[in-house]
């Protein structure tokens, strides 16, 4: 009988908070495309006889996230130092927070098949970010043939890191559990949450253990850069752990990394303990003190959460949770959202749109969602005549790309595309008639004939005309007039 194997998860994900300057110099935080070395100072560069000052900015978006997962926000936390040497980190220590974080436990939702679970979190603690290693190729087109450069634009920007606890059965949760984070902190402006630019990076703790059996030896995975490399590594070591421990062998307590392209995790050195790091409180920062009146007014700007958001928008508009799951993925297209619908555009059509030309302009990058190029209220206008039948669905999407091109508003996009509120006028659509009938004088034979006993070429002809008028025809009448014309 074969052995039942039980795996378990432990997420810790690292989050760059959105603040102008690093978490304790004035330096910018604005490390992407920037020259290197060009935002550091004696700070950031742990030069001798320099002091770090706290980001109050930093404090208060720890904070909002800690209040948003329901976190016990502590009264006093303080920041040490973690020592160990790295290229990339300048000081030779990391300043974070150890034993007394800014906030303990709290709860994310996530989605599995077995329906909503509750991941639990251990703890939220602020810590700076490190430098950048830049790897020359071996081609030497980086200043030489195969060397390595550190870029310290990043060093010392402010970071909090949620760890989460080992409660995540499956990679597929852990993905779901990482999508739920990056939601939250774009909700509340923490962050932008993008893992391919570094700033939302994920490690991942994970074990396998005999069902009825203690855990079993945790491994770190580190180096994912998307939700799918994290998925891909943990079902990759899922796999890994299960074949030793099945075959009779044993998991190793160590660091590995993933290596996307050869689709393995990588043994790169043995796993550290809390001890190893040699922790001591920082001598240069005093405790941080957190007052009711501060939490209580982070706490105050919080914005309904997206699963709550998620949650009305199916109980109050009556629509599917996939629909409500797309509407509230982006708190801006939430927002834009119920913008159109307070101008009132009707539910269903406004959703309809909103999954399709909003979403797909969006992915184009021909439409901004934090800064709309159509407001919400030209948006319901549109979908009003769009339910009203007074345009085509056809006749919308074009009024759609063209106020989208020409930067114009709805009434001069109507009147570029020669489009009319309440469809085409008996002469103009004679007219359209008359002249597909002379295009497709071999159709219409045809159906003198007598070979259209399916009415196929009468639909070809009218889908020439509902095209020609851009669906502004009411499809009965095209068909009563080409039949009048052809005299049947």
């Amino acid at each position: 009988m074969s052995k039942k194997y039980i795996t378990v998860i432990g997420l810790e994900v690292h989050v760059q908070l959105k603040t102008k300057s690093k978490l304790f110099c004035s330096c910018s935080t604005d490390y992407i495309g920037a020259m290197p070395n060009s935002n550091v100072c004696p700070v950031c560069l742990g030069l001798p006889g320099t002091l770090p000052v706290l980001n109050k900015k930093a404090v208060e978006l720890a904070l909002k996230m800690s209040c948003a997962i329901g976190g016990n926000i502590q009264k006093e936390s303080r920041f040490h130092r973690k020592n160990y040497f790295y290229p990339d980190l300048p000081k030779a220590y990391q300043i974070s927070q150890y034993d007394r974080p800014i906030s303990f436990g709290g709860k994310i939702p996530i989605k599995t098949e077995q329906g909503e679970k509750f991941i639990g979190i251990t703890r939220l603690h602020l810590e700076e970010d490190a430098g950048k290693l830049v790897h020359a190729t071996l081609d030497g087109r980086l200043h030489g043939s195969g060397a390595s450069y550190v870029d310290y634009n990043r060093a010392g920007v402010p970071l909090i890191e949620i760890v989460s606890e080992p409660q995540i059965s499956t990679p597929e949760e852990a993905k779901e559990y990482v999508l739920a984070l990056r939601k939250l902190v774009r909700y509340l402006g923490v962050s932008d949450g993008d893992m391919e630019s570094g700033s939302m990076r994920v490690d991942a703790n994970i074990s396998l253990n005999e069902e009825g059996q203690p855990l079993g030896v945790k491994v770190e995975i580190k180096n994912m850069n998307s939700l799918r490399a994290l998925q891909r590594a943990l079902e990759y070591e899922q796999k890994r752990q299960k074949e030793l421990l099945m075959s009779g062998g044993t998991v190793v307590q160590e660091t590995r990394h993933w290596d996307d392209a050869k689709g393995i995790t990588v043994s790169s050195r043995s796993k550290e303990e809390a001890h190893d790091y040699r922790y001591f409180p920082d001598p240069d920062l005093p405790l941080v003190v957190v007052s009711e009146e501060m939490v209580e007014e982070v706490a105050s700007s919080i914005p309904e959460l997206p699963w709550e958001k998620k949650e009305r928008y199916m109980f109050e508009f009556s629509i599917s949770e996939e629909e409500a799951e797309i509407l509230t993925s982006q708190i801006e297209l939430a927002r834009y959202f119920e913008n159109a619908l307070s101008f009132g555009a009707p539910v269903k059509p406004l959703v309809n749109w909103m999954k399709t030309e909003v979403i797909r302009s969006n992915k184009e990058g021909k439409f901004n969602l934090e800064n709309p190029e159509i407001e919400a209220q030209t948006l319901a206008k549109l979908i009003k005549l769009l339910d009203e039948k007074k345009i085509s669905n056809t006749a919308g999407k074009d009024l759609w790309q063209i106020m989208l091109d020409k930067k114009v508003g709805l009434e001069e996009a109507m009147k570029d595309a020669g489009i009319a509120v309440g469809g085409i006028d008996d002469q103009k659509l004679e007219e359209t008639v008359d002249k597909i009938l002379k295009q497709n004088q071999d159709v219409v034979k045809e159906i003198l004939e007598g070979k259209d006993t399916k009415g196929k070429k009468i639909k070809f002809l009218m889908g020439l005309v509902m095209r020609e008028t851009r669906g502004q025809a009411k499809p009965q009448m095209v068909e009563d007039m080409l039949k009048s014309k052809i005299g049947q």
